[in-house]
């Protein structure tokens, strides 16, 4: 068995200890679930979301696993491909800046598909979503920005092995079919950035949790892979332009990398959020706006700044357009914010053309710099994403987030997943989850 492999089979199936860093990642990944299902519900009248519901009603097949939106169960594979789709279809999911990815949509679906098709309780979904979440970041790590930068999506290649991670803990496979189960997502995962502004990268999400159930049925019932699916010489990592950072995997099970997830506050590209937080205070007038130059660092370039957005979708993947939004007063927390019309706009784009974004080296990937010339003189202004949260503040914030996108069905919502004492109540989260 490989390094790589050994070490998240490991980590599948330790059980989680009592100590207070594992007390906070837990309460990190209730938060988190509170924010996909949030999301995922207020996505469920979506276009993505609706083309794979019907898809996977039109299969059919046994009606094993809740899909968001439908009354109907269906397959735990077709479920977690809907509902990955789903939760990303509105791209205000959560992020890891050092994974390059988005790592609850890819993994609760998958095991929220297999808990509730074994008859699971809401609290170990919770576990193996953490461990399955935390796999993916530490793959994501592993890979690198050059795996990220080369064109894969983090989301659906490390997002898989977290899938299955989290499937194969559910399952309850054994070491050896673990390591099978990785193996064949070896030769699954896939997710290419082209696909950024389309329905292609919130689909990213579902394939990422489909191909973590199916492999992990795979290997449940017999079938036998490569033990250097991931790092052998023609494994995944060599061929998908990964730097093989062998120290991801450090503290693994007693140092979460879950603990600097960020969550999103704005319906938009996470790699916009610094420069939203940085210019939103400063309560520009759009008519005294001379020029804005905004400075990130260099790899969002290729991620979010989308020159001249057609569709509302690529408003969010547009640094300049964006930062129109906000001069011009847009709440760019709203969902209906994001429109194609909002693209098309001629204030906002005669805006846009006053931004100029520069990539700089010496910012970190959470960090943006502005300067602002305007007919009053010029202003500065910076904001770090990596700054420290307080959990208080984190649930204070989520669930304003929840309220906003769902109204009076978020206090039930999280009643759901805080529990009255035993934890995540499933079929209330599931009942939600379907009423959508």
């Amino acid at each position: 068995m490989s390094d790589v492999i050994d070490a998240l089979v490991n980590f599948t199936h330790a059980p989680l200890d009592e100590s207070a860093e594992t007390a906070q990642a837990l309460e990190m990944m209730r938060l988190s679930l509170l924010d996909w299902a949030s999301v995922a519900i207020a996505g469920a009248g979506e276009p993505v979301a609706k083309i794979t519901r019907t898809l996977g009603m039109s299969d059919g097949g046994t009606p094993a696993a809740t899909v968001i939106g439908c009354a109907t169960r269906l397959p735990m594979p077709t479920a977690a491909l809907i509902n990955g789709a789903t939760s990303h279809a509105l791209d205000y999911d959560d992020t890891h800046f050092a994974h390059i990815g988005h790592p609850s949509v890819a993994v609760i679906p998958a095991a929220l598909a297999v808990a509730e098709a074994f008859d699971l309780s809401g609290e170990q979904t919770l576990q193996a979503a953490l461990i399955g979440i935390e796999a993916s970041i530490r793959v994501g790590i592993w890979l690198g920005r050059a795996h990220y930068q080369t064109g894969f999506h983090q989301t659906a290649t490390a997002g898989a092995f977290g899938a299955t991670v989290a499937a194969a803990r559910l399952m309850g496979l054994d070491a050896d079919q673990t390591a099978h189960a990785l193996g064949l997502c070896s030769t699954r995962a896939a997710g290419l950035k082209s696909q950024f502004g389309t329905m292609g990268k919130p689909y990213h999400a579902g394939m990422a949790a489909q191909t973590g159930v199916e492999v992990a049925r795979a290997a449940h019932a017999g079938f036998i892979s490569s033990p250097h699916g991931l790092d052998g010489a023609q494994g995944f990592g060599p061929t998908h332009a990964g730097e093989g950072n062998i120290h991801a995997f450090a503290g693994l099970g007693t140092m979460w990398k879950i603990q600097t997830i960020s969550h999103k506050f704005h319906a938009c590209c996470h790699g916009t959020h610094a420069m939203i937080e940085a210019l939103s205070p400063l309560m520009l007038s759009p008519e005294k706006l001379v020029r804005l130059q905004m400075e990130t660092h260099p790899r969002w370039l290729s991620v979010c700044n989308k020159n001249a957005p057609r569709t509302g979708l690529e408003v969010k993947f547009s640094y300049a357009h964006v930062a129109a939004m906000v001069v011009a007063g847009q709440d760019t927390a709203a969902l209906d914010s994001f429109t194609d019309e909002i693209a098309t706009a001629p204030a906002l784009m005669a805006l846009a053309q006053k931004v100029e974004v520069v990539g700089n080296d010496a910012l970190s990937e959470t960090e943006a710099r502005l300067v602002i010339d305007t007919t009053d003189g010029r202003k500065q202004a910076q904001f770090d994403l990596a700054a420290p949260m307080e959990i208080d503040t984190r649930r204070r914030k989520l669930r304003a987030k929840s309220r906003a996108l769902l109204g009076a069905q978020a206090d039930r919502l999280w009643a759901a997943i805080e529990g009255r004492g035993d934890g995540v109540e499933l079929s209330s989260l599931t009942r939600l989850l379907r009423l959508a």
